[in-house]
């Protein structure tokens, strides 16, 4: 799976569209947002989510892992990941990746696995938590699981679909709606994750779960 940027497709023949539609390099995973919502550098989500680009082992982890951000901020950015633009006039941000896995990896796949596919410390022990929450240090605190659901199996395709609340550095609560699939063949993860405020997802909660039910994976095998 290569980092190349996203196909974005608009609808052909209308002088404008409601929608830009994504999909991965392979075609298998896609998704749409609102026209309005921009994509962010890739260099700069990439930094994010991986760190330091001269690292071998993050060259490792991207040549294995696709992925693209979109912003609906008036000002894109890749900082909007995890931290609002500002906490008054913030906006939905959403990150797509798709994962090929390592054998090791395939071999321990689980809906957990899905769970914390977008990096974020989601399905993890009693003990792990009660050290996010107690640690100074720590950018985790106050989780909370608003709605959990394992979606229908289709074509071999297992999905997750998980709702959560972290204040994250500090800041104000914030909102995390996390889809993710594991293809048929396990070969492969995608996730989509989208962050807003707990007030915005509140305000745009229709807007966020059209998006999140728009992203699908089709059937892949080796």
């Amino acid at each position: 799976m290569t980092t190349a940027s996203a196909l974005v497709a608009e609808l052909s023949g209308c002088a404008s569209t409601a929608y830009t539609y994504v999909r991965d390099d392979a075609g298998a995973t896609y998704f749409k947002v609102p026209s309005a919502w921009r994509k962010v550098d890739q260099g700069s989500l990439d930094g994010k989510l991986f760190g330091d680009p001269q690292s071998e082992t993050v060259r490792s982890q991207k040549r294995l892992t696709w992925t693209v951000g979109f912003d609906a901020h008036a000002t894109p950015s890749a900082d909007h990941l995890l931290v609002p633009g500002s906490i008054a006039e913030d906006r939905p941000f959403v990150m797509a990746k798709v994962q090929t896995l390592t054998p090791a990896q395939r071999d321990d796949a689980s809906l957990n696995t899905l769970r914390n596919s977008s990096g974020l410390p989601v399905a993890v022990s009693e003990e792990a938590r009660q050290q996010f929450e107690s640690l100074a240090t720590s950018p985790f605190k106050g989780f909370e699981v608003l709605s959990d659901q394992v979606l229908p199996m289709r074509d071999g395709v297992r999905g997750i679909r998980t709702v959560f609340n972290y204040r994250l550095l500090g800041g104000p609560v914030q909102t995390f709606d996390e889809t993710a699939y594991l293809s048929a063949d396990g070969s492969h993860v995608s996730t989509l994750l989208i962050r807003c405020t707990a007030a915005c997802y509140k305000q745009r909660a229709k807007e966020i779960d059209l998006v999140a039910r728009s992203f699908k994976i089709r059937r892949v095998t080796s």
